[in-house]
């Protein structure tokens, strides 16, 4: 009985889980700002908040008033500064796997996209380089090249890549149904290539995939050739169709077969 006045303090399973779903979320946003001009920022309001307490302790009547008008008014200042870092949290949270179960046709329209510009640029012979950004951030590789932020469709694929065109000789970089990037330098791989045919764009293709989750499509210029390259594994010779498919099923990380088997290799 003399613990009866403490039954309050018992968290019950739903109290653990609410507990649990918002350490979630602060880690998560946490990870997000690591390493970003707002998570300077972030430490510098710890920093005040903590200068705030230790006034409050000692009495410091002038320093606790001024930061009291800070913290009354600093929400609005905080929404504004914050305001790029909100939005690209809220698009990516509308890139989590539950809401793009939910809105599959979304992705399913851009497999559509790809698929169709590849052969487009297939037929035609015209060399190319798509990545599709998956879990791991693309947006160290945008700054190499040309911000865009542009629906994906085929046409515009297609255009981005017509020789002689401003952006041609360089990468597209997909997020979600946007374009983000075109023109941008990828990592070139340090494994070695044993096949000479395989030129820049592969091997940047592969140094991604071995860096990244990333799906990279190459269109080669010389052959015509499909190729995927997958955490770190080439698949030559793939057609539109196994493109669409491979997009569309990205977690499940299924490719079918090369037509030749040595076609496909893990290096």
């Amino acid at each position: 009985m003399q613990f009866e006045q403490f039954r309050y303090l018992i968290p019950g399973w739903l109290d653990l889980l609410e507990i649990m779903i918002v350490a979630w979320f602060f880690y998560r946003v946490l990870m997000f700002l690591v390493g970003t001009r707002a998570f300077q920022i972030l430490l510098g309001l710890v920093s005040i908040g903590l200068i705030y307490m230790v006034a409050v302790q000692l009495n410091f009547n002038m320093i606790t008033t001024l930061l009291g008008f800070v913290f009354t008014y600093g929400v609005f200042a905080a929404i504004v500064v914050f305001q790029p870092e909100l939005r690209a949290i809220l698009a990516k949270l509308g890139r989590s796997r539950a809401i793009q179960f939910l809105a599959g046709d979304s992705r399913s329209a851009v497999a559509d996209a790809v698929a169709d510009a590849a052969e487009r640029l297939s037929r035609r012979g015209t060399g190319a380089i798509i990545a599709i950004e998956r879990e791991v951030s693309l947006s160290v590789f945008v700054e190499s090249g040309t911000e865009i932020h542009a629906t994906v469709s085929a046409d515009l694929l297609t255009t981005i890549f017509t020789p002689y065109s401003p952006l041609h000789d360089g990468a597209v970089l997909i997020r979600g149904d946007n374009v983000i990037g075109a023109g941008c330098v990828l990592p070139l791989t340090q494994s070695q290539v044993t096949d000479k045919s395989l030129g820049t764009r592969h091997r940047a293709a592969l140094g991604l995939s071995e860096e990244t989750d990333a799906i990279v499509i190459v269109v080669s210029e010389e052959t015509a050739q499909i190729t995927i390259a997958l955490h770190g594994v080439f698949h030559r010779d793939v057609t539109p169709k196994q493109v669409r498919e491979l997009m569309e099923g990205a977690e499940k990380e299924e490719l079918a077969p090369a037509a030749d088997p040595s076609e496909a290799s893990s290096l």
